[in-house]
């Protein structure tokens, strides 16, 4: 009787025998007792036969057990049930056509969460129980369809996640309170955010990054629940800001400064998101390369050989060759504009616009009838140039770029990207190194001493959590004269309820990065073959 008591399955079946055949147990058993139809509910005691399942067990002694299960089937006895006969069912030992018990199977479930198919498959075969990797993955796949709703949620996270880096995003969403993923998408789209979050009244809070989609998300979904930027982002976006407009800068990379006649900048408003930050970016590339190009022909003008030239400058030795046997400075080749940019269709539209058809919305139409593919706004900003003929082109007189700020202590040239980590960075977290860094950019700088002022005091009012600063210093930003400032001040202002949340509330996304990067690491266990499916499941907690 003690033998037969270890072997126990559960209520309702009795062990009749355990034998050890070519090292694996093989346990007999028996289900006892009446049978309940699952159609109708009657209970039957008129026995129709026997049915037999084979159930793969907790191993035992390092060894695999298989039971093999003697059910009776019986008749119902109700003429109104379509089901004539039925197996009694156990569903405190195993489901429903299950080929292994319940205990059995939560521990193949357990590993599959833990750490995947192919290894999952290796460790629970050295314990004793046998199973493809195939399997283990149907088994997490199942539970995770399985899953019952959760309680109510009333913070989330909200971010993205690469597929592929730069290519394809995601979107995860992160029970901030309970630090659980609750869900994972394969795309980033506002629709799929704004789906999820009706599906949930429940939610108060919402925690995001910066991106527009998911604040456009927040609000269809729930517009009832506070959005809160998060704050690691805002800075980031601070930083960036910086790294933009040291960059331009003439001592910090080969281009020269930006043209600061304020009745140019104020002839292009920014109609179309961003035009006028592409077109100055535009602008300083072709003066930069301009400077550069008179750079290289000054020095092999003086005698310089290639080499030298090469050390001095950092430009490729192939591009200073072509640059020495030019007389001026060659143009880039262009590529054929396809049929989603207006340029493929100016020739017909300078005919129509010297007819006198200088309509927008009927030049588009009738482009569009000869296969134009692109959006009304970007023929807009085609036509904005002819419409404006009178509109001043802003020349700047390439000059030899100046050397890049230079580290006293080391002597070494500082990178855009260096220096603006620093602008953001406080005094009393930098090193002495840095702190001569930063005195020197601030001396020779005015540009990177304002900056910092500004940098600052945007983290010093994150940290005092002072609200009331907000407004004062996005004018300070505005009135600063610093375009990259100016432009992240505008972005800060069309988000301004999640700016100032973000500097009240204590939530951030810090757990939903952390998520992301456990998410990566499931990507890299598993050689990024697992589709969000997987992903998914084994994400979600156990």
């Amino acid at each position: 009787m003690e033998r037969k008591s270890i072997w126990s399955l559960g209520k309702g079946v009795r062990i009749l025998d355990a034998e050890r055949l070519d090292g694996q147990w093989l346990i007999s058993a028996i289900a006892i007792g009446s049978g309940v139809c699952p159609d109708c509910g009657a209970r039957s005691t008129r026995r129709h036969g026997w049915h037999e399942r084979h159930l793969q067990d907790l191993p035992a002694q390092g060894a695999s057990v298989t039971v093999k299960l003697r059910l009776q089937r019986w008749q119902c006895r109700n003429e109104a049930s379509e089901r004539k006969t039925f197996a009694t069912r156990l569903p405190e030992v195993a489901a429903s056509r299950a080929r292994r018990t319940d205990r059995a199977a939560e521990l193949v479930y357990l590993f599959g969460h833990g750490v995947g198919g192919r290894p999952g498959e290796r460790l629970i075969k050295r314990m004793g129980m046998p199973t493809s990797d195939d399997t283990i993955l149907r088994c997490v796949k199942r539970r995770v369809k399985e899953r019952s709703s959760e309680g109510k949620t009333r913070v989330v996270g909200v971010d993205d996640w690469a597929w592929r880096k730069g290519s394809t995003y995601g979107t995860i969403i992160v029970d901030l309170e309970r630090r659980q993923v609750l869900d994972l998408f394969p795309e980033r789209a506002a629709g799929m955010t704004a789906d999820w979050l009706r599906q949930h009244p429940d939610v108060e809070i919402i925690s995001r990054d910066r991106c527009g989609l998911f604040a456009q998300g927040a609000q269809e979904g729930a517009p009832q629940a506070r959005q809160i930027a998060d704050r690691f982002h805002i800075v980031q976006n601070l930083r960036e800001a910086v790294q933009v407009q040291l960059g331009r800068a003439a001592g910090f990379s080969a281009r020269p400064l930006l043209p600061t006649d304020g009745d140019e900048v104020a002839s292009v408003r920014d109609k179309h998101g961003g035009a006028e930050h592409r077109r100055l970016s535009r602008m300083a590339n072709q003066h930069s390369r301009q400077a550069a190009f008179n750079h290289v022909r000054a020095l092999w003008n003086e005698g310089r050989n290639v080499r030298e030239i090469v050390q001095q400058t950092g430009f490729d030795r192939r591009t200073i060759t072509k640059w020495i046997r030019a007389d001026k400075l060659p143009e880039r080749c262009a590529a054929a504009p396809k049929t989603t940019s207006p340029r493929h269709f100016e020739d017909y539209l300078s005919r129509r616009w010297s007819e006198g058809c200088v309509r927008g919305p009927r030049l588009f139409q009738e482009i569009k009838a000869r296969g134009y593919t692109g959006s009304f706004s970007n023929l807009e900003r085609l036509l904005a140039k002819w419409r404006n003929p009178k509109c001043k082109k802003v020349t700047a007189t390439p000059t030899v770029p100046n050397p890049r700020p230079v580290d006293p202590v080391t002597g070494r040239s500082i990178s855009p990207i260096v220096a603006a980590a620093l602008c953001i960075k406080p005094r009393g977290l930098l090193t002495a190194n840095q702190a001569a860094k930063v005195e020197a950019m601030k001396k020779d700088w005015p540009e990177f001493a304002t900056m910092r002022r500004l940098a600052m005091r945007f983290r010093g009012m994150l940290k005092s959590k002072n609200v009331g600063k907000l407004g004062a210093w996005l004018k300070d930003a505005q009135k600063s004269g610093l375009y990259a400032m100016q432009r992240f001040a505008r972005t800060a202002q069309r988000d301004i309820d999640a700016v100032r949340n973000a500097i009240t509330e204590p939530w951030s996304n810090g757990q939903t990065e952390g998520q992301i990067n456990r998410l990566k690491a499931l990507k890299r266990t598993m050689y990024g073959r697992a589709g969000p499916e997987l992903l998914r499941a084994r994400l979600l907690p156990v």
